[in-house]
């Protein structure tokens, strides 16, 4: 797919993946609706970017009124539509609050599946796009994880059967799956974790890179990283393999959660 020209929703614009992503969407001509709850954030990052049709929507995606907003926005049309907003909360799910696991479900999931239902007679009759920003634990349950990842499965599961559900229309449903990034999402606590599992973290302008690549091949899903790719495969086939070797880091896992909790 070309991009230029191409009217594209972005949620989660202004985090650290989605200002990557706008500013390489922009970057190649694309004309942006950009989504954020904050209005000076997305004011700052308008300006950073190339090109003078960006939209902005300061607007909560959990409400109803969030996202008629970002339908009003698209009274003319879209080509695609980049379902990114979205929120972790690392911990030991004893630890965890009602509240927090209620938000990952409802952001990770529940939002983008509303926002699509609502968007879908926006998309161009000629060839659109959806991606659906998902992760590496939408496909490997993790210890510390465990809101997180089944919030992720679940957009998994829904970008496969959207793919399958539109076959017979001009829209392509599409998945990105990054591994850890080096965004605000994860605390000093995770970095440290990471560093010490030996888990890699990408950059955000490589993953917006890896979103420009799907979104030109437009098919199928994307996921990210060495050697994520080869035990998302592992884990699909053999599971119990993946546990033995995942339960040799829990003590470390263990350890990260509980120095984040203090």
């Amino acid at each position: 797919m070309d991009l230029k020209d191409k009217t594209v929703v972005l949620t989660g614009a202004t985090g650290g993946i989605g200002a990557a992503m706008a500013s390489a969407l922009a970057g190649l001509g694309a004309n942006l609706i950009l989504v954020s709850r904050d209005q000076r954030k997305l004011e700052s990052l308008r300006d950073e970017l190339p090109g003078d049709q960006h939209v902005l929507v300061a607007a909560d995606l959990s409400e109803a009124g969030g996202r008629e907003a970002v339908l009003s926005a698209c009274c003319n049309g879209v080509d695609i539509l980049i379902n990114n907003a979205g929120v972790n909360h690392f911990g030991l799910l004893q630890s965890q609050s009602e509240q927090q696991l209620r938000d990952m479900f409802e952001l990770n999931a529940l939002v983008p599946i509303l926002l699509t239902r609502a968007l879908l007679p926006q998309l161009r009759q000629s060839t659109s796009s959806i991606v659906n920003v998902g992760s590496g634990f939408g496909s490997i349950g993790f210890a510390g994880y465990c809101g997180y990842s089944a919030s992720k499965f679940a957009l998994r599961g829904f970008t496969e059967a959207l793919r399958r559900e539109l076959a017979d229309r001009p829209i392509n449903v599409l998945y990105l799956a990054p591994r850890a990034t080096e965004t605000a999402m994860n605390s000093e606590h995770v970095v440290e974790m990471n560093r010490e599992l030996g888990n890699a973290m990408d950059s955000p302008q490589w993953v917006a890179s890896e979103l420009i690549k799907l979104l030109k091949k437009s098919s199928g899903s994307r996921y990210l990283g060495w050697p994520e790719r080869f035990f998302i495969k592992l884990n699909s086939l053999f599971p119990f393999i993946v546990d033995k070797a995942l339960a040799r880091q829990l003590p470390i896992i263990t350890r990260a959660a509980m120095a984040q909790e203090r």
